[in-house]
């Protein structure tokens, strides 16, 4: 039996890694008058689904999927959340 998964995955930067863009922001937005606004980061968030025989194998993947592909480990943390969307059965 096949599942689909919901994979909702959130990449930042390690906190020792200086954040340009989070900066950038910050600058904005106490020049516009929020000086109550401090430690802004910018990270990514990326949606996709993933098929798979059992929510274990499918939490696998994604591991590899984000190590390899979505976020760069040596600068970057990553969470995801995993949502069953669909189980299908193998009967047509």
């Amino acid at each position: 039996m096949q599942t689909k998964y919901l994979a909702k995955i959130f990449v930042t930067l390690r906190p020792s890694v200086l954040d340009p863009a989070g900066v950038a922001v910050q600058s904005g937005l106490q020049q516009m008058g929020y000086d109550n606004v401090e430690n802004v980061r910018i990270g990514k968030y990326i949606e996709l689904t993933i098929t798979s025989n059992d929510e274990t194998k499918a939490r696998q993947d994604m591991n590899r999927i984000c190590d390899q592909m979505l976020a760069n480990p040596v600068i970057e943390n990553y969470r995801f959340d995993l949502i069953e969307v669909e189980t299908q059965t193998g009967v047509f």
